[in-house]
């Protein structure tokens, strides 16, 4: 329906040669419009003008010449972060970096000046203290020196003492080992010969015994061997006397003298016993005394009389050692000579040398140092500062010499704006001028087809209103003077005037819906009246149509109008009545 609808509009607009826009301006009266004509403000007149000779076209057009400026102004910001508008700011940013520069220069070079002169006081410090600093390291030496000779003298006494403690040890260990020493092979001789005699007192002692057990024997014999009234008990023959061998008494006197002998002959064997316990004693005694010769590496006594000479002489040394006295403590050996040398050589070296000032010197470097590495940074501020405003000088000269050409280009598009799209410019002005003396010179027409007193009318722009006068033939009239049907007359004519500028004058044919509204009932009866004339125009080439919607059909009375419709709605739809 909406492709149809759109069709149909279309095959309209080229019958008639005009879209529907131009079709109402030509062609359409809107209700009120003509009671707005005449009782409208002339400003209020001024843009129903405006709109019928299209110069709202011209605010699209301005619209959119803005909308080009913003847009453009935009692409210039982004480009380059300002645009025209910000070229006296630019300006004064210029002028501020300026004089930044100007006045940061004179300060960098008192800066640049004082750096130098504290540049030079500092290299003169350094070099004293790369003077003076190998003494402080002497210093150090030689105190470094004095504790390790006074730590390798006491050390060196402690080892004295040691080797004297160690030696008189291996004296009084060794001083009787010679004499025991000595005496060890005769006493293995002697240990000999009482091996011997024990072993023969031994054996001595083992034959006894078996004397006794053979007497023993014998004595239980010659118990049983008695002789009864002189007759022997085995044979019973008759014995005159008894051998001594079988004599009881013979053999118990013999058995007593053997057990008196084996008594002294185990008393005689204990007591080379106990001798030879004494001599192996005395011979260990002896082995011990060669033992702590050998361990103490000693052969003879001359050794011995050597050590106990070097003691002696180590003592002596000991008390000059033990006061603090370097010189003295130098004489313990040559090591302990060196290290005094050394000390004695560090001692003139370092003559004269002054610690506290030495530490004054250093803090005033690094003083001076730290002054300098401020004023360092204060110009590399300062530098960075000039740098940065150059640059920006640069940046922003550049900018505003781009911006300069931006301002003229966006000045002559404001130029066309003002002068061209403008409702107020020389091309609204002269449009409106044109269209305004138009309509004057077709609505005076339409007026004398109306034989009305009202002989022209004239339209003119003053500042911003559009204002209305009529003429009679000798005189100007005022537009309130007027009585109704004229004022009618006077509206209908310019709004034919206004439709004829649109090039409507084809076709003839005007609409006007409910033209009566806020019309009052001599003015309603007027416009039906001047309506009338105008379609019966005899001298006209077409006739002119009017198609007039209306809800007072008493206006119709007694008039000449051609046909009248009455339209009705109806549960059916529209119902068209013919009256």
């Amino acid at each position: 329906r909406k492709q149809f609808g759109e069709s149909m509009t279309n095959e309209v607009e080229k019958v008639i040669g005009l879209d529907f826009e131009k079709l109402k301006i030509a062609s359409i009266v809107q209700q009120g419009e003509l009671n707005a004509i005449i009782n409208a403000k002339p400003k209020e007149f001024k843009e129903l003008l405006n709109a019928i000779i299209g110069i709202d076209k011209l605010d699209i057009a301005a619209e959119a010449m803005k909308i080009v400026n913003k847009e453009f102004r935009g692409k210039i910001r982004e480009k380059i972060g300002y645009d025209d508008t910000h070229v006296e700011i630019l300006s004064r940013e210029l002028e501020k970096n300026q004089k930044e520069i100007t006045d940061s220069r004179p300060e960098k070079n008192q800066l640049e000046t004082r750096q130098n002169e504290l540049q030079n006081e500092v290299d003169s410090l350094r070099e004293k203290v790369e003077t003076e600093s190998p003494k402080i390291d002497k210093i150090n030496q030689l105190e470094s020196r004095k504790k390790e000779l006074m730590t390798y003298a006491k050390e060196a006494i402690n080892e004295i003492k040691q080797e004297i403690t160690e030696n008189e040890r291996k004296i009084h260990d060794c001083k009787d080992c010679f004499e025991h020493a000595n005496l060890k092979e005769d006493l293995e001789l002697k240990i000999q010969k009482i091996d011997q005699a024990i072993e023969e007192t031994v054996k001595k002692i083992q034959e006894m015994t078996i004397q006794t057990a053979s007497l023993k024997e014998k004595q239980l014999l010659a118990s049983k061997l008695q002789l009864k009234d002189n007759k022997c008990p085995v044979c019973d023959s008759h014995v005159e006397k008894l051998n001594p061998l079988f004599q009881e008494e013979h053999l118990k006197k013999e058995l007593t003298s053997l057990e008196h002998e084996i008594i002294e002959k185990g008393k005689e064997r204990d007591m080379y016993n106990q001798k030879k316990k004494d001599f192996l004693y005395k011979v260990q005694n002896a082995r011990d005394a060669e033992a702590t010769l050998r361990a103490y590496s000693i052969t003879n006594k001359e050794e011995l009389e050597k050590i106990q000479k070097e003691v002696e002489i180590k003592k002596e040394k000991i008390p000059l050692t033990n006061n603090g006295n370097l010189l003295e403590m130098s004489q313990i050996d040559s090591h302990a000579k060196m290290i005094f040398e050394s000390i004695s050589k560090l001692d003139m070296e370092t003559k004269g040398f002054d610690e506290d000032e030495f530490t004054n010197l250093k803090k005033s470097v690094v003083e001076k140092q730290n002054n300098l590495s401020v004023i360092h940074q204060q110009i590399g501020a300062i530098s960075e500062k000039i740098t940065k405003a150059e640059e920006q000088i640069k940046k922003i000269q550049n900018s505003i010499s781009e911006l300069i050409t931006v301002k003229e280009y966006v000045g002559k598009l404001d130029e066309i704006q003002l002068n061209i799209f403008s409702r107020d410019g020389p091309v609204a002005t002269s449009l409106r001028s044109w269209a305004l003396n138009t309509i004057s010179v077709k609505a005076s027409e339409y007026l004398t087809l109306l034989n009305t007193k009202i002989q022209r009318i004239s339209l003119s722009e003053k500042a911003r209103d559009i204002s209305i006068t009529c003429y009679s033939k000798s005189e100007m009239l005022d537009l309130e003077s007027l009585s109704g049907g004229e004022k009618v007359s006077v509206a209908l004519a310019l709004r034919l005037g206004m439709a004829s500028l649109l090039g409507a004058s084809n076709l003839n044919l005007m609409i006007l819906d409910e033209p009566t509204t806020h019309l009052d009932a001599e003015r309603k009866k007027s416009l039906v009246g001047v309506l009338s004339q105008l379609s019966d125009i005899s001298n006209a080439q077409t006739p002119m149509q009017f198609l007039i919607i209306t809800h007072d059909t008493e206006i119709f009375e007694d008039s000449s109008v051609e046909q009248i419709y009455k339209f009705e709605s109806t549960e059916q739809g529209s119902l068209v009545t013919a009256l």
